[in-house]
């Protein structure tokens, strides 16, 4: 199940204002949607909401993503925003780099199939673990510039870091509507609160469009 929130308590009067507003469009005309994914907050919070070993490489994003958006609206662009390894040489755990990146390759390739644009960060290694460089920001730039644009009407954001707050007023401030979409077992109220509405994903919702169960080495496993 997909549960819509509307939040208002504790936000500021200029957001509300901003968020009481969105762009207007023509009678009849779907509203264009962009929708942004947080890669790696995604894959994290699915890994914690749904307990089994899932494959996350064949995963239904696509199929996800258009129960989420409302019969009014009509989906454009798609984009996952991913750090990626790009130099194994100066990594520790060479093995452990290398089979990151085949296995980014195979996410990779099952995205494209699914029409899901890559925008690429880094993963930087640092004391045998990976950290992301540069991927909030890419989302954040894209989140405005596509809003001062005028490439969406509604933009979806699914994340749970709440250093996009800035982004998603920004956007709304270009009279775009923000939707955070987040997770029922760790929700962030600082987004429920900053967003026009929320989506919050239940387990059941997230299992219905997990890929056909096998076992699969995922690139955290040791």
């Amino acid at each position: 199940m997909v549960r819509e929130v509307f939040v208002d308590d504790g936000a500021s009067a200029d957001v509300l204002e901003k968020a009481a507003k969105p762009a207007r469009v023509a009678r009849g005309r779907k509203r264009k949607v962009a929708v942004f994914i947080d890669g790696s907050n995604f894959y994290f919070k699915m890994r914690s909401l749904i307990p089994a070993k899932t494959d996350f490489i064949g995963y239904r994003y696509r199929e996800l993503i258009k129960q989420l958006i409302n019969d009014d609206e009509q989906l454009g662009y798609v984009g996952y925003y991913v750090g990626v390894v790009r130099d194994t040489k100066r990594t520790s755990n060479h093995e452990k780099a290398l089979e990151l990146i085949q296995n980014q390759q195979r996410l990779f390739e099952q995205l494209r199939h699914q029409q899901i644009h890559l925008v690429k960060g880094y993963l930087l290694e640092r004391d045998g673990k990976f950290f992301e460089k540069g991927v909030d920001v890419r989302l954040a730039l894209d989140i405005v510039t596509m809003a001062q644009d005028r490439k969406y009407d509604v933009g979806y954001v699914i994340s749970s870091d709440t250093d996009l707050i800035p982004a998603l007023q920004a956007a709304q401030a270009r009279k775009r509507e923000l939707v955070h979409v987040g997770f029922e077992h760790q929700p962030s109220l600082a987004l429920i609160r900053c967003a026009n509405r929320s989506r919050i994903i239940s387990r059941r919702e997230a299992e219905r469009y997990t890929a056909k169960q096998f076992e699969v080495k995922r690139y955290d496993d040791d």
